[in-house]
């Protein structure tokens, strides 16, 4: 899994007006290529009787799922636009959909390649783009007299922490970086010394400075 990677926090819309005609820009992120083509199909169904709606959608680790569609734009105005404002922004995991509704003045192949890379751009704005940061799940079971210290040291290093169990003692959620798992627990051996059980769970995403 990367260690971290940009996306946007949710769906989002956002409409431009450029000469007329009316672009609305549509995204949201997505984990699947089953889940974009549902997006796209899903706003199609909302613009039903819109002039077009362009699409485009980027997905895996490594960008290995990249898709466009002009939609009956000229071929290379609407879908490629797209789908490289996605990438210049280095985003992953997401569909776009730009829809477009006629007003009665050509753009020209210039003028579109502007007008959806605006409509593009405008979908991510209202999407919110974020960073997500991969943290690893460790769970620390302390004697009660630990707790105090281990909370106090956690803060002071900014580590993340979930729920803390309440038992016969103390099990602490921390959420350390997930490359720098082995090093916290290697602290907090030492700062417990020795009397820290361990145990790893998930790996999990938060977004950055959240």
């Amino acid at each position: 899994m990367l260690e971290r990677y940009k996306t946007v926090r949710g769906a989002g819309d956002k409409e431009i007006v450029i000469k007329k005609s009316r672009f609305i820009g549509h995204v949201k992120p997505v984990q699947s290529e089953e889940e974009a083509v549902s997006f796209i199909e899903e706003i199609k169904k909302r613009h039903w009787n819109a002039t077009h709606n362009c699409s485009a959608y980027m997905i895996g680790e490594r960008d290995e799922i990249q898709k466009q569609s002009d939609d009956g734009e000229p071929s290379g105005t609407a879908g490629k636009p797209i789908l490289e404002v996605i990438r210049n922004q280095g985003l992953k995991n997401i569909a776009i959909v730009v829809t477009r509704y006629f007003g009665g003045i050509m753009l020209g192949a210039g003028g579109l390649i502007r007008a959806y890379t605006d409509g593009a751009v405008a979908a991510i704005e209202a999407g919110e783009a974020i960073t997500r940061v991969l943290h690893r799940e460790v769970f620390v079971e302390l004697d009660y007299t630990w707790l105090g210290k281990a909370e106090n040291e956690l803060r002071n290093r900014g580590i993340r922490t979930g729920e803390t169990t309440f038992a016969d003692k103390v099990t602490l959620l921390c959420l350390p970086l997930d490359g720098e798992a082995q090093a916290f627990k290697d602290w907090m051996t030492d700062m417990t010394q020795g009397q820290a059980v361990m145990t790893e769970g998930d790996q999990v995403y938060f977004i950055k400075g959240e």
